[in-house]
């Protein structure tokens, strides 16, 4: 009977696997069966290097998005990469208990917490900041940035917070056992010790962040320029998607699936990324 439970079981998890991976592949089946054509059709080097995006027109140029998403991300993971990781640090080994028993269900309330909702405090809270203090419209790379950081802050926390406390004790008591102070040992032992999964929170951070629709169209601007500046409003890919499917027809639709493409291709790239840098990490 135990036997026949544990082959119930594997038969179990196998199909789920298999559903799994066969939801994957349909994804990318009707993306790039959709998409490609379009591309082709529009030609890649204006698609993806086109300065323009006027479909009313048939000009279909993404590369003021993709610079758009890049901005974006880039400046969200800045500001939330190392505020993440130390506050990790700090609820992993500073943090008194008490404290920590109200600062995790907090953390696990921003992650709850419905993106249009973060979308209306940027717009209400962050878009007046900088425009009064900093300067611009207010909708810009910079607002959609601190926008992300405060999403993505505890995707990077809770996932390093783990992979900090899975990191046995013997590394730090050693540490400690040759003459280094506590501050020393945590960040010299314990978290080099945890960046395989401290990785792990980035690239889930990343995902979030390139990923991310509403609270990024309420607050970037939704201009399909490429901006000079922090200040100046942009366009990422899935606020573009988003904005005209709904309406597009015929090569308009088949481009804006195409732009769903690229955005794939372009998450894939940054995974891979991740991976190989982390794998030359634990070779060094």
């Amino acid at each position: 009977m135990h036997t026949l439970k544990e082959r119930a079981m594997h038969v179990v998890f196998l199909l789920t696997a298999c559903v799994s991976i066969a939801a994957v592949v349909l994804i990318c089946v009707f993306l790039f069966a959709n998409g490609v054509p379009a591309i082709a059709e529009i030609g890649v080097f204006k698609f993806l290097f086109g300065t323009e995006w006027r479909p009313e027109n048939n000009i279909f140029g993404i590369l003021p998005m993709i610079v758009g998403s890049l901005y974006v991300t880039a400046g969200a993971l800045v500001i939330g990469v190392p505020v993440g990781i130390l506050t990790a640090v700090f609820m992993a080994r500073f943090c008194p208990p008490k404290l920590h028993k109200i600062l995790t269900p907090a953390i696990g309330l921003m992650a709850g917490i419905p993106s249009v909702v973060y979308g209306f405090f940027g717009l209400v809270v962050l878009v007046p900041f900088v425009r009064e203090n900093i300067g611009g419209r207010g909708m810009s790379v910079l607002t959609a940035s601190v926008l992300l950081w405060l999403m993505i802050l505890p995707t990077i926390v809770s996932v390093s917070e783990s992979a900090i406390r899975a990191v046995p004790n013997t590394y730090y008591e050693g540490a400690l056992a040759l003459g280094a102070t506590h501050e020393r040992s945590v960040f010299f032992t314990v978290v080099p010790a945890a960046k395989s999964g401290i990785f792990a929170g980035i690239v889930l951070g990343v995902g979030r962040a390139i990923g991310e629709t509403m609270a990024v169209m309420m607050v970037a601007g939704n201009q399909p320029l490429i901006p000079d500046s922090l200040t100046d409003g942009v366009r990422t890919l899935t606020t573009n998607i988003v904005m005209e499917m709904g309406y597009s027809t015929d090569l308009h639709r088949e481009a804006l699936i195409g732009t769903a493409v690229v955005l794939f291709v372009f998450v894939l790239l940054i995974n891979v990324s991740f991976s190989l840098l982390k794998r030359k990490g634990a070779k060094a």
